[in-house]
């Protein structure tokens, strides 16, 4: 089925993370009719995931309905489905049996973590991107406790007393930051036969320093707070397996029954939707002004889309970053719109 054309410029975003839902507010008075589309019908605050993760918050707290951000916006619409393909030449994005035709398109689909061709692992060490990904985190760290409170051995006890987070970027050090206050805090006189305070928070980076998109000097600090906490921070630290057993880190094993993986991102299949130039994590290669070469009506923003500061390094794929790009693309739209 493909919708018939409207008679006003039709804008459609793609994504309502940051970047998507800040783009589609900038739009509430522009003379189009916009359409977000996303395969959730909430916008998530994912800088707060590790919190549900660790028992902080509850889901409710950072997860709220696209429409009732965008409810008094009369020119906009939430289309909940997954897209599976975007058509440049007709300037149409298909999802599932509907062809959502645009003028103008904003990509903000955001990424996943990558695990670097082992897949297998996605089981024994869970990301932290969705709501269900931190709940069932929350589960596993929870019940890791329990368990080490009903063994009788000191062994296994141990094992279910270490926790690892694989990847020092932001969610890696606020995850282990997290799971060591749950331990040496909120639980602490919980127990009866084990004590909490006696378990390992291991943060491993395969890279020389943590927290690699910011200046040095912020990571060693962030290093040094981490280690005040009780985390043990391992640098130069190559993730080579993860079993049931626990995570093997440059030939040795460290047994741990619950692993929580942070570590690189890949980007959504924006690129291969657009057959646009990409990365090596699959973000889009985009213009100065955000668009793709050749379709000055095709924006890409926020994680999905490379784009380097005026250092000539990447930008971070952090909230703020998503938030201007789209508050940006929103503004050419607008220009644009207004001048037609």
């Amino acid at each position: 089925m493909v919708e018939q054309a409207s008679r006003r410029p039709k804008v459609v975003i793609v994504g309502a993370g940051f970047g998507g839902l800040n783009a589609a507010k900038a739009l509430r008075n522009a003379p189009a009719d916009v359409t977000i589309i996303d395969r959730y019908n909430h916008h998530l605050f994912q800088p707060l995931l590790y919190q549900v993760a660790t028992a902080g918050l509850s889901p409710g707290d950072i997860a709220h309905p696209i429409r009732s951000a965008v409810r008094k916006q009369a020119n906009t619409e939430v289309l909940m489905g997954q897209v599976s393909a975007i058509d440049k030449a007709a300037r149409r994005v298909h999802i599932e049996d509907r062809a959502i035709a645009y003028d103008y398109l904003i990509v903000a689909t955001g990424a996943a973590y990558n695990y670097f061709g082992h897949d297998e692992w996605k089981s024994l060490a869970p990301a932290l991107k969705t709501v269900q990904d931190a709940t069932t985190l929350r589960r596993r760290i929870l019940l890791a406790f329990e368990k080490a409170e009903m063994s009788t051995d000191p062994v296994e006890r141990d094992r279910c007393m270490t926790f690892v987070v694989v990847g020092a970027g932001p969610t890696g050090v606020e995850m282990a930051g997290a799971i060591a206050e749950l331990a040496h805090r909120a639980l602490a006189s919980d127990f009866r036969h084990i004590n909490p305070r006696s378990a390992r928070v291991l943060l491993v980076e395969a890279g020389p320093g943590i927290l690699a998109a910011f200046p040095e000097k912020l990571g060693n600090r962030a290093a040094d707070e981490l280690r005040r906490l009780g985390v043990d921070v391992r640098t130069g630290a190559m993730v080579e397996g993860v079993s049931e057993e626990g995570v093997t880190v440059n030939g040795e094993l460290l047994p741990a029954s619950t692993v929580v993986w942070a570590a690189g991102v890949a980007a959504s299949p924006a690129a291969e939707w657009l057959e646009a130039e990409a990365d090596r994590a699959g973000r889009v290669l985009v213009q100065p002004d955000l668009t793709i070469a050749g379709h000055p009506e095709i924006f890409v923003v926020g994680d999905t889309a490379h784009t380097r500061g005026e250092d000539g390094n990447p930008l971070p794929g952090l909230a703020p970053v998503a938030i201007q790009q789209g508050k940006y693309a929103a503004a050419i739209i607008n220009r644009a719109l207004v001048g037609n």
